[in-house]
């Protein structure tokens, strides 16, 4: 074999930091060892992998061709490198997730298989779905676990579990005594929703079909918590996740609504990139998530 492992590793970390300097930092080595690693890989091969700007370094064709295959290998030698380790089939794995899964659904579902693999590693990354398949894309998570659709030519899709948004408000609000509502309450609503690109945000606005252009949108905010504390002041009306929304109507604070004529199921899915090499971990990982009732 003609290249090393690790000349595999830098390439893959300037192709994510686009920068020789800090791709070494983050691979604990001096930036002199990490441009040597490269630039032998290159030489070796009679190929360049960068277009070169300044102190920026942009993959060029021939490199993102090799950016999938280096990834699945470097996965496939930390897995084989993790099971010597630590005697198991299941080693460190990172997941991504999005704000309601990650939030409301990840941390006990992360915890359960913990307790099922001992030897397991398992890093949580939270954020909207647009970035989770950003990682996911670029090789920085192993899969992730997201509430959007997606339809890109790098990732599979695979469908998870079924959920349900809820309409709310506060018990103050003109709306709570109301048995349900109808196109001209929701257009006469200021509502508090989810910033786009985000799965929630996505489901409202499919929900809204045919009337989103005249809705109302007072706040767009990233973070579920932040649209229940606006909503609770009388700020407007929400829309979010029952999943994270069921204590709150327990204690009161806020009020489910009801609108019968719209759609608010939606589905949550496992997503990977397609040249990911699939490893026992992250095997075991989609049947635990399967396998749990929530």
């Amino acid at each position: 074999m003609h290249f090393t492992l690790k000349q595999l590793q830098v390439f893959l970390a300037v192709a994510s930091h686009e920068n020789v300097s800090v791709a070494a930092g983050d691979l604990a080595m001096s930036q002199s060892a990490a441009s040597t690693a490269l630039k032998e890989l290159e030489q070796r091969f009679d190929v360049n992998l960068f277009d070169r700007v300044g102190k920026r370094l942009q993959l060029n064709e021939q490199g993102a061709l090799l950016r999938p295959q280096a990834a699945a290998l470097i996965s496939q030698a930390e897995q084989i490198e993790s099971s010597l380790i630590s005697h198991s089939d299941v080693g460190e794995l990172k997941v991504g997730a999005t704000l309601t899964i990650g939030n409301y659904l990840a941390i006990g579902i992360m915890a359960n298989f913990m307790q099922e693999h001992s030897s397991a590693q398992v890093e949580l990354v939270v954020e909207n779905t647009q970035a989770i398949a950003g990682k996911v894309r670029n090789f920085e998570l192993d899969l992730g676990l997201i509430e959007g659709e997606l339809q890109e030519p790098d990732l599979d899709v695979s469908y998870w579990r079924d959920d349900r948004l809820a309409v709310f408000c506060s018990p103050q609000h003109p709306f709570a005594n109301k048995t349900k509502l109808t196109d001209k309450d929701l257009l006469q609503a200021d509502w508090i929703v989810r910033e786009k690109g985000s799965g929630t945000r996505q489901a409202f606005d499919r929900a809204m079909s045919g009337i989103l252009s005249e809705i109302n949108l007072r706040l767009e905010l990233q973070h579920t918590e932040g649209i229940k504390r606006a909503v609770e002041a009388g700020l407007g009306v929400g829309c979010l996740s029952e999943l994270t929304l069921q204590d709150a109507f327990k204690r009161g604070t806020l009020v489910p609504l009801s609108v019968p004529h719209k759609n608010w199921t939606r589905k949550f899915y496992f997503i990977l990139h397609k040249q990911k090499f699939l490893s026992r971990g992250v095997s075991s990982w989609i049947e635990h998530c399967k396998g749990i009732t929530l």
